[in-house]
């Protein structure tokens, strides 16, 4: 069965031009043109990812975004004429897991989706064979049921966040880049990804209660990457 993508777009030209090239790639797409239109077909259907205009009537972005996460958590892509740093990390703090700008390349949404559905779906798939279970220190990590735990305290992340965290647990002590961190949480690494990771990284720090200047849990190595020390 093709996944499927909602693509929420009041442009039509640019919806019906990223629906073209998701369609050509084998994706069955749903369009909305507003954000409650959007919001209403992800009530209503199985959603597989999401590509999201921010400024949209009715329903921005970033207010569909907040509702979907409260019940939802696959993939969402923010697709937005706003390119400032601050818009993007607006948008990622949101719970979004991936952010392009416009004017863009079709090819490039392509391979986003791609890269977003591959690493999330693949990855649950892969771990709930194993049915596996990480702990370090008071944190508790569970890729089978897909649940993080700080004590007794669970801890709500996005796709994104979890797969990062699920990396560094899986592989205590180890090092990696935030180029090694993109190829494992989306398949593919961009340049223009390193402050979206750092973004991600710092929202799961936050959502962790970890201290950036004195971490307990994800350690900062510079001019190297991050890890998560045995314990």
């Amino acid at each position: 069965m093709p996944y499927t993508v909602l693509v929420a777009e009041d442009d039509k030209d640019i919806a019906n031009l990223v629906s073209l090239y998701l369609k050509s790639s084998e994706y069955n797409v749903l369009l909305a043109g507003d954000g409650e239109e959007a919001y209403e077909i992800v009530k209503s259907n199985d959603i597989d990812l999401a590509v999201l205009d921010i400024m949209m009537p009715k329903m921005d972005g970033y207010e569909l975004t907040m509702k979907i996460r409260k019940d939802y958590n696959f993939p969402i892509i923010f697709l937005s004429a706003k390119n400032q740093d601050s818009d993007k990390i607006l948008g990622l703090n949101m719970g979004a897991d991936d952010y392009m700008t416009k004017p863009f390349n079709p090819l490039e949404i392509v391979a986003r989706v791609k890269s977003n559905i591959r690493r999330y779906y693949e990855f649950n798939k892969s771990e709930e064979a194993t049915g596996s279970t990480f702990t370090v220190g008071d944190l508790t990590i569970d890729t089978d049921r897909m649940t993080t735990k700080r004590g007794e305290e669970d801890i709500i992340l996005t796709p994104t966040e979890f797969k990062i965290l699920a990396l560094l647990m899986r592989n205590p002590g180890r090092v990696f880049t935030k180029a090694q961190i993109c190829e494992n949480t989306f398949g593919e690494y961009y340049e223009t990804d390193d402050n979206s990771m750092m973004v991600h990284i710092s929202k799961l720090r936050e959502k962790l209660g970890d201290d950036s200047r004195n971490p307990k849990y994800i350690k900062n190595i510079r001019g190297l990457g991050y890890k998560i020390d045995k314990k």
